[in-house]
């Protein structure tokens, strides 16, 4: 069986976003639970075109990945475009089909980018991702991060946890 490799993917280039500091907790939450994961923030990264950059990140990281955490805001009722822009200019061969993917919405509002991670799955299935159901929607993050920029809400937690233990089996 071929070795998992995970990856979390903070989906914005929004400079201390909320969203960082979720899929940095989720990150820890891996490790607690003994599953490695890498990191990659959206952050001073030029995606727009192909680049070195870019081809760098695709064979250290991406093209190795083999289970996805998106953790991605809520834009305009849908994920940032800095995500898909990244999505569009990578091999989509080599770096997206046939791997599997967990979506984690979050927003200040609501609905936790219930809209957003529709559009997202929609992408990632046209990729020939298998996206895992579970797709957890945080809403009113901002309330949820605590003083130590981590969400300490027992219910969201246990959400997450839960979460987590499914895509680990998947």
């Amino acid at each position: 069986m071929q070795e998992e490799i995970y990856t979390v993917i903070s989906g914005t280039n929004r400079p201390g976003s909320n969203t960082i500091r979720v899929a940095k907790q989720y990150l820890r939450l891996l490790e607690e639970k003994g599953t490695v994961a890498k990191f990659l923030s959206l952050e001073d990264l030029d995606v727009n075109k192909r680049n070195d950059a870019l081809r760098a990140l695709e064979k250290d990281l991406l093209i190795p990945t083999t289970k996805f955490i998106f953790v991605t805001p809520e834009y305009n009722g849908s994920f940032p475009g800095v995500l898909k822009a990244m999505i569009d200019n990578t091999d989509i061969e080599k770096v997206w089909w046939g791997k599997k993917a967990l979506l984690t919405g979050v927003s200040t509002g609501r609905a936790g980018n219930l809209r957003g991670m529709e559009h997202l799955t929609g992408v990632l299935q046209y990729l020939k991702m298998h996206v895992h159901h579970n797709k957890l929607p945080i809403s009113v993050v901002n309330k949820l991060l605590n003083g130590e920029n981590f969400i300490g809400d027992m219910a969201t937690l246990k959400s997450i946890n839960e979460q987590l233990e499914e895509f680990i089996r998947f």
